[in-house]
């Protein structure tokens, strides 16, 4: 090939490059790629109960402290609660939303660990906390008051945090 054929080869090759590589820029590209990261990521979920997990923080005199908590919604996720379960991170824990407020009552049938029964009031600040709940016990663990979520965690927890009535609950 002679050297302006080479050349006149090269120079589509150059301009296609370009080209495609503009394209990557283009409106339709980056709406391409908004959407795709606007898309809705699907919800942690446990790997036993197969519950949704969110964060939680409860704001103590003694700083802010972080959970994972599986959410029990509905009313058949909420009866099942923690019952059967073995082991729990110390940073994990259940939260029970309520779609009423009125007065709760826990109980610890089926449960194998002790836990820090945490109730919290439609203001999301901890009105009691029933702690080390007594594993398999049938005796009801009542709310001081009005509750809009009951928060579990490991039993003794909350005293080795400071958590106390009071404390703001977030989620």
């Amino acid at each position: 090939m002679t050297r302006s054929r080479q050349a006149a080869f090269r120079i589509p090759a150059a301009l296609a490059l370009a080209a495609a590589m503009l394209g990557g820029c283009s409106p339709m590209a980056s709406d391409a790629g908004q959407q795709q990261a606007q898309a809705p990521v699907s919800p942690a979920r446990h790997p036993i109960s197969g519950l949704e997990v969110i964060p939680l923080s409860i704001t103590a005199a003694g700083g802010r402290h972080d959970f994972r908590v599986e959410v029990a919604r509905s009313e058949e996720q909420q009866d099942y609660g923690l019952m059967f379960r073995t082991a729990m991170g110390a940073d994990e824990g259940m939260i029970f939303i309520r779609d009423f407020n009125q007065p709760a009552s826990f109980w610890m049938k089926n449960t194998v660990i002790p836990l820090d029964i945490i109730f919290i009031g439609k203001d999301r600040r901890i009105l009691n906390i029933a702690a080390n709940a007594v594993p398999y016990s049938l005796t009801p663990v009542n709310s001081a008051g009005v509750v809009s979520a009951v928060l579990e965690l490991n039993g003794g927890r909350a005293a080795q945090l400071g958590i106390k009535p009071g404390d703001a609950v977030a989620w």
